[in-house]
């Protein structure tokens, strides 16, 4: 997209620094309502009776940016005081009930709220620290989080982007394969992991997700997206372009090969020994299948085009884009015909991105550079929700702790975003964090009085104690362990 036809997609008012905001102040005292309606949308999902009680609460108070750390003994303390800190923790991560119904009528709202027809679904995963071995999936593994190997958890995400907005959709808990061996059976137990759980690598969690949502069909998707570790996985894309009515537009490795024209294949004569062959084989004559980065090196200057991408925070993302019509390498033979999108950055021409994409040959150029550019909204959702709802400040270390706060964390957000859509047109400028900094004036805050000040004292000792006396007991169990006997 050019320049020109970028920045008439933007109001000029709010560049000009004069957004329209016409926002009352009972609009702003109505959010507590809006947020008690919101959650009863998800009520009838929980098993137990008093367990929507506690999902309100945990989910004001992961929306409560005055609550520092968002665990569940945090929320508990700051909302319905310390008699109620073991429930919530066990609400959240000891009860065994399902999520599956929230998330499922979650996209349905999203689709109410955010959905468009050209709506795009963005697959990526997150990688998050965690000392010790106790928590359920953790390995030292690739943390994307700290760029390097270290004790983490590993999820995968399915993240909604249209023009009215962006979201978090779904999300699966990855449990490494060692995680299956013998070696690690007295650590499934505690972590309360079904039995029924098999392994699963990345990319089959991500196509789970997909396919729950294809089915479901509450939510418009035209495009799925993801990044290198995703991409790479060509059966999946192939089967995205098989099996869903969307195109998929993945980031690929440098070294992904492929064919400007279609090399000729031929199937090998019965020999009248054994059965005929059925696997296509490449003549002779055909070329060598070449890699995206050799392409890129060898394109000709008037082959690249300057586009504005997207509008940041620090003005319009300028990037030099080329395109062209390919043919993937599919286990040495020739894919279905895919288009090739390559973008540099405008100021270091060695920063190379490639993109392969299912879409029509007579798609719009504009429209298929404009999703290859369209991945930064799954990294602001991830840092909103990291820093303002929580994502990984949990501190469950069970199967069902970590998706029963996925899952808040998922609706929480879904909240900040239906909020945003409704305040639009008076607001046009409402960013989610503003949306938090408008949740903070409302939201009931519990009486401190001397009364409770004793109380979080009285529990906050009890805890120091009880801590202490565990780890004594730890310590004793290891110094005996550690004592030889002999006769």
């Amino acid at each position: 997209m050019l320049l020109e036809q970028a920045m008439a997609r933007y109001d000029y008012d709010a560049l000009n620094g004069n957004p329209r905001f016409e926002l009352t102040e009972e609009q702003v005292k109505a959010l507590v309502d809006e947020l008690a309606s919101y959650h009863a949308i998800y009520s009838p999902y929980f098993g137990h009776s008093r367990q929507p009680g506690y999902s309100y609460h945990y989910l004001a108070g992961l929306l409560d940016p005055t609550i520092s750390r968002k665990s569940a003994e945090n929320i508990a303390l700051a909302t319905l005081g310390s008699a109620s800190v073991r429930a919530l923790q066990y609400c959240l991560g000891g009860s065994r009930w399902s999520d599956d119904g929230l998330i499922a009528e979650h996209r349905v709202q999203s689709g109410l709220t955010l959905g468009r027809s050209n709506g795009i679904l963005m697959v990526d995963g997150r990688d998050i620290p965690k000392q010790g071995d106790d928590s359920v999936g953790v390995q030292r593994q690739w943390c994307g989080e700290l760029g390097k190997k270290a004790n983490c958890q590993a999820g995968v995400f399915l993240g909604y982007s249209s023009e009215a907005g962006y979201t978090l959709l779904d999300k699966r808990l990855y449990l490494p394969a060692a995680w299956f061996t013998p070696a690690y059976a007295a650590q499934r137990f505690p972590c309360h992991i079904p039995a029924d759980v098999r392994f699963q690598t990345k990319n089959e969690l991500a196509w789970a997700m997909i396919a729950a949502l294809v089915q479901a069909d509450t939510l418009p998707v035209r495009w799925i997206t993801m990044d290198e570790a995703f991409g790479h996985a060509s059966q999946r894309l192939d089967r995205i372009a098989s099996e869903t009515d969307c195109y998929y537009c993945a980031e690929v490795p440098r070294n992904t090969q492929l064919w400007l024209e279609a090399p000729a294949t031929y199937l090998p004569q019965p020999t009248g020994r054994g059965r005929p062959g059925t696997n296509r084989r490449l003549v002779p004559t055909a070329p060598a299948a070449q890699t995206v980065a050799d392409l890129a090196a060898q394109l000709p200057a008037d082959a690249w085009q300057t586009h504005a991408l997207r509008q940041g925070s620090k003005g319009f993302l300028i990037a030099q884009i080329a395109t062209r019509r390919i043919f993937p390498a599919r286990n040495g033979l020739p894919g279905a015909a895919c288009w090739l999108v390559i973008r540099r950055t405008s100021t270091d021409p060695t920063d190379i991105h490639f993109f392969i994409s299912s879409a029509p040959a007579d798609i719009p150029r504009q429209e298929l550079i404009y999703v290859c550019s369209m991945r930064w909204p799954i990294e602001i959702i991830f840092e909103q929700a990291k820093q303002l709802l929580g994502l990984n400040e949990y501190e469950t270390r069970t199967w069902f702790g970590w998706h029963h706060h996925m899952a808040h964390v998922i609706l929480a957000f879904g909240f900040l975003a239906r909020t945003q859509a409704i305040f639009r047109t008076d607001a046009p400028a409402l960013t989610l964090p503003q949306v938090v900094d408008l949740l903070k004036a409302v939201l009931p805050k519990p009486a401190f009085d001397a009364h409770a000040a004793l109380e979080l004292l009285r529990y906050k000792q009890a805890r120091i104690a009880c801590a202490k006396r565990s780890h004594y007991k730890m310590q004793k169990i290891k110094i005996m362990k550690s004592i030889v006997v002999t006769q």
